[in-house]
């Protein structure tokens, strides 16, 4: 199942991001229209927890009383841009997911969006997030993506 939302998104990718960046699945945020698109779902969906400017909870690397995590940032100084864009992917349509894209045992805040988002809308947050991305750091989670998806 994962795998055909996989294919459906890099499919989804080709049409919405650059042709070359398309094939390796790469969600590239050169598209300015997509960009818009994602900004305004990511305001509604996502900055209550990770912050209208994607700079996430106060002390976000420090445990809550309950043992989660605060939301962490989506900027440059968080780790999103650490992951490939499967695994943001996954993330964000199913949330943290023990053993997969968490810790076994590891209890989130993280919701799953997969039935609230569409495909492209997830897509399009994720061009979002990128464009507010250095350029050295978009690059270097362009090479993860692509060497995830040879």
């Amino acid at each position: 199942m994962v795998s055909a939302a996989l294919i459906g998104i890099a499919a989804l990718a080709y049409f919405v991001s650059d042709r070359d960046d398309a094939t390796s699945g790469f969600i590239s945020p050169a598209n300015r229209e997509l960009v818009a698109k994602g900004k305004v779902i990511y305001a509604s969906h996502c900055a209550s927890c990770h912050g209208a400017n994607l700079e996430g909870q106060a002390n976000w690397r420090q445990r809550l009383p309950n043992g989660r995590l605060p939301a962490p940032p989506h900027d440059e100084t968080g780790h999103t841009w650490h992951h490939p864009d499967a695994v943001l992917i996954d993330i964000t349509e199913n949330g943290l997911v023990p053993e997969k894209t968490a810790p076994k045992g590891y209890e989130s805040d993280m919701p799953a969006f997969g039935k609230v988002l569409s495909d492209e809308e997830i897509v399009a947050v994720l061009a979002y997030i990128k464009s507010t991305w250095p350029a050295e750091a978009l690059e270097m989670q362009k090479t993860m993506t692509m060497q995830q998806n040879p």
